[in-house]
């Protein structure tokens, strides 16, 4: 049974208080009342998220954290006191941060990134805003053009950092940003290149499909409808282009100069072909 993560365990008993479930080894812990539903019966196998309540004795609770051991999030500072902060993870008892634990004083209302970990000396959860040395750096166990999850972090002149696969430091420059992120988000990205220093450099979107923007598309999207061919150029009438592709002809133009550039089309006396 692991304190700060989610364990599959068995239904036990019943008590007033609850039903006690058990592991493989002999532990059990607690689900209190209001976590029970109609169908728990003994014998029967749950997930539950395990972690320690205000007596400092564990509990299982079916609520889903925000957090869990050995991992980052962006949390929110619920309030602060003499010993530290303490945040809203999604579970009734707070998560605690020591003021030994954060980068600078955090403040009421705040969200932070922060690591959970498990404190060895008491044996509680506790997070940590110092999250660079839980960042591996030596071993890079990931290939260019693979799909990964990440957390999006700070914005910085070149583009966001992020976390990559909740163990590597990242960062998506501004040019491979290609939809709205903020701090907290986890979306996929793809890896680009995996730098000397350890740090890597992702996409948004997947290597090899490149985008373009709503005219240049829409001109392929109607070459390849009507046999690659499309009976237009930069010198037709703007009435003609507007008929055939509802757009003006500086942005026919500006499409076309696009598709040329990246040497999709060929463009003839005539006509445009897709190469």
């Amino acid at each position: 049974m692991q304190i700060g993560r989610y364990n599959t365990l068995t239904v036990l008993r019943f008590r007033s208080v609850g039903a006690y479930l058990g592991d493989e080894l002999g532990n059990d812990v607690l689900l209190p009342n209001k976590y029970l539903s109609d169908d728990i019966e003994v014998g029967k196998e749950i997930e539950v998220f395990v972690y320690k309540d205000s007596e400092h004795r564990p509990v299982a609770t079916t609520l889903t954290p925000k957090i869990t051991l050995h991992t980052f999030a962006y949390l929110e500072v619920k309030s602060v006191d003499s010993f530290g902060a303490f945040l809203d993870w999604g579970l009734e008892k707070d998560l605690f941060v020591p003021f030994k634990e954060q980068k600078a004083k955090m403040k009421e209302g705040g969200n932070y990134l922060v690591f959970l970990y498990l404190d060895g000396q008491t044996d509680r959860l506790v997070a940590t805003a110092k999250v660079e040395k839980y960042i591996e750096k030596e071993t890079i166990e990931l290939e260019e053009g693979q799909e990964v999850t990440v957390l999006i972090c700070d914005e910085t002149e070149l583009g966001r950092k992020v976390i990559v696969e909740n163990k590597y430091n990242g960062l998506i420059f501004k040019n491979r940003i290609t939809k709205f992120i903020q701090p907290g988000d986890f979306t996929t990205a793809y890896v680009e290149k995996i730098r000397e220093d350890g740090k890597i450099d992702l996409s948004l979107d997947k290597l090899g499909v490149e985008k373009f923007d709503e005219h240049t598309q829409q001109i392929l999207d109607y070459l390849d409808k009507n046999n690659n061919r499309m009976f237009l150029t930069d010198k037709s009438d703007p009435d003609e282009i507007r008929m055939m592709l509802g757009m003006s002809k500086k942005s026919f133009k500006k499409a076309l100069g696009n598709l040329y550039k990246l040497k999709k089309i060929t463009l003839l006396p005539d006509r445009v072909e897709l190469v």
